[in-house]
């Protein structure tokens, strides 16, 4: 992206329903504190058999509990749908340069973007407005997280720390619901782990995530509530 070629652009920021509307997002590491005060974070396998960690939105597909017409109902939204319609893309190495650099892109074929509507990215005087420094600050956090949860994972999975989680839920109305499929941080494991353990995952930086992975757990009541408040809108109860 540029000043010049992408002066005039303009993005919708915030949730759209078209866009949004799906019953768990990735979350990664670095956002775990965050994220952990809201939604419920579960651990899957992706079709690689790799551990990964998600936000629990919704129990149909589709459905984004926590998003209405207005956007986000919450006060934190998770970094990959924060993100938009921008992308993080590695540059050649420039010289002698070792670091990698990364460019922000755009998906111009996205219908967040225009020139009409929507935050701008750039000043009149060509410099970065807040709003795409907060973007490319989120890309970063995801880059960062994505790289950190396979190390991670694979230290809980050594520690036998990932353990399956059965969710069997009876909504109002005798709805029922199974969710097969995902982990989460076994309380008894842990609380079993030794000094040298401990330590191990403290000094791996991982000890925090690993909390909060557990702490986000009493946020499937708040998912709970939600849905049946769905449900009895449906039927006219509520």
């Amino acid at each position: 992206m540029d000043n010049v070629e992408h002066g005039s652009l303009r993005v919708r920021a915030g949730g759209l329903p078209e866009l949004d509307s799906v019953n768990q997002t990735l979350v990664v590491p670095g956002e775990f504190e965050e994220v952990q005060r809201e939604f419920p974070i579960l651990i899957r396998k992706d079709d690689e058999g790799q551990y990964l960690a998600v936000a629990l939105l919704g129990l149909d597909k589709g459905e984004n509990l926590f998003l209405d017409n207005d956007g986000w109902v919450t006060r934190y939204v998770p970094a990959v749908n924060r993100r938009g319609p921008f992308f993080l893309a590695e540059q050649p190495a420039d010289g002698p340069q070792t670091e990698p650099r990364f460019a922000v892109q755009i998906d111009l074929d996205d219908p967040r973007v225009g020139e009409d509507a929507g935050e701008r990215l750039f000043r009149d005087q060509g410099g970065t407005t807040p709003y795409l420094d907060q973007i490319t600050r989120t890309l970063h956090v995801i880059r960062e997280g994505w790289a950190a949860q396979h190390p991670m994972f694979a230290l809980l999975d050594e520690l036998d720390l990932l353990q399956p989680l059965g969710i069997e839920m009876r909504l109002d109305g005798g709805k029922n619901y199974n969710l097969p499929g995902f982990h989460t941080v076994g309380a008894e494991r842990f609380l079993e782990l030794s000094g040298s353990e401990l330590e191990r995952l403290s000094k791996s930086g991982f000890l925090a995530a690993t909390i909060f992975i557990r702490s986000s757990l009493p946020n499937m009541n708040r998912l709970i509530e939600l849905k049946n408040r769905k449900l009895a809108a449906r039927t006219g109860t509520a």
